[in-house]
């Protein structure tokens, strides 16, 4: 019996895990986007950027809310996204990295990272439409549609600068080099995967990597980018390991929570 209970605790904090793991997947993402409401190359993009941030952040409020009820400690989505402090969020370390290497932010960053990741949302998302978890189905099943539209968006920019000026070709060659290797964390799947992959609510990111890895290539051929070498290097920004980069995001998204809180408005 204490055997039995034991691994039903198990099974449920790995299934509140990979909850975590992708509400702030899609909340880290959401808050970077938002940066750039005010400071977009052109309206219409500034437009596009801040209406990807609200599907990313409503998408993390319904995982969010869900994961506090599976947590059952009181928690709402709103105490889940400002009030965990840093090394609770299980967010991949891609997300979390600023929209520029340098003083200003560098639109070819913010392109090719949602590229690199909307290539794995999709089929994520799609297979996690049939989780046995119904909440997290009837989320994934909204949240694909989303995410479609959000990859479409990135594809054509990186067609689009990729195989465009010397200038726009340089920025985004230097971008997709500097990001590769954030996208290892994306196969790095470890016993939380291992078991919601066994109950059939989450699903393999290491099953999918093939097909990414051809969409990707296919994209890049198109935009006459180089696939950058593949190296050893591993973030481990779901195991809750960030970089320095996520402690200044979290300040300024948690700030006003933080500073009253209880509020309403």
């Amino acid at each position: 019996m204490d055997a039995r209970t034991d691994t039903d605790a198990a099974e449920r904090d790995a299934h509140l895990q990979y909850l975590f793991r992708l509400a702030d997947n899609a909340l880290v993402l959401g808050q970077r986007l938002a940066e750039w409401c005010g400071h977009g190359p052109v309206l219409e993009e500034e437009l596009a950027l801040t209406n990807i941030s609200l599907d990313l952040i409503g998408q993390a409020r319904l995982l969010l809310a869900h994961a506090g009820e599976l947590e059952g400690q009181g928690r709402d989505e709103d105490a889940l996204a400002f009030l965990r402090d840093e090394p609770a969020f299980r967010n991949w370390t891609l997300m979390e990295l600023p929209n520029g290497s340098g003083p200003h932010d560098d639109y070819a960053v913010t392109i090719v990272r949602n590229f690199l990741a909307g290539c794995l949302q999709v089929p994520l998302w799609e297979a996690l439409a049939g989780s046995r978890d119904p909440q997290l189905a009837a989320i994934a099943a909204r949240a694909v549609k989303e995410a479609r539209a959000h990859l479409r968006h990135a594809t054509g920019w990186m067609i689009r600068l990729g195989d465009g000026t010397a200038e726009s070709r340089a920025r985004m060659q230097a971008a997709l080099d500097r990001l590769w290797p954030y996208t290892h964390e994306f196969w790095a799947e470890d016993a939380v995967d291992q078991t919601v992959i066994a109950r059939g609510i989450g699903a393999s990111t290491a099953a999918l990597r093939p097909a990414w890895e051809a969409q990707v290539d296919t994209v890049l051929a198109q935009a006459t980018l180089r696939r950058p070498p593949d190296s050893r290097f591993l973030s481990s920004g779901r195991q809750g390991r960030h970089s320095e980069h996520l402690g200044y995001l979290l300040a300024e998204m948690q700030s006003l929570a933080r500073a009253l809180p209880g509020a309403r408005w």
